[in-house]
């Protein structure tokens, strides 16, 4: 049997891990907002998405989290006309990411959150175990 303060240690180390993930995805699509395509006509960055998972973690006995897929978000690109851009088709028109950076800035507030969160149960998980150490040293 695991004990109970190392497996919440383990449990939140998984968060932490799925939540810097996302972090580091939503702050790719933020950095992408305006890339538009290589060429006249070409798509533009597509927005990125991450798909977790429950995974039984069998040493500890409980589901943990982990990262099932990074993958594109298939809503369709915003199209502007400005036809002075390189990345302008015949028409003028200008193909620009499916990103949105209030849902991104959200995205990024939540990931943010649950991060904090996993790292204070460390951290209180951490303190047990000391405060149990110096409840054996007296």
């Amino acid at each position: 049997m695991i004990d109970p303060l190392l497996a919440a240690s383990r449990l939140a180390s998984a968060g932490l891990e799925a939540q810097s993930l996302r972090m580091r995805v939503v702050s790719e699509n933020l950095a992408n907002v305006q890339s538009t395509g290589d060429a006249p006509g070409a798509d533009p960055y597509s927005r990125k998405t991450v798909t977790f998972k429950a995974e039984l973690d069998r040493a500890v006995g409980a589901a943990s989290v982990k990262v099932r897929d990074i993958d594109t978000d298939k809503t369709p690109f915003r199209v502007e006309y400005d036809p002075s851009n390189p990345a302008a088709d015949q028409n003028g028109n200008v193909k620009l990411p499916n990103v949105n950076s209030l849902i991104e800035m959200a995205d990024m507030r939540e990931a943010n959150r649950s991060y904090e969160a996993n790292l204070q149960v460390i951290k209180q998980a951490r303190a047990m175990v000391a405060s149990v150490i110096d409840l054996l040293r007296t």
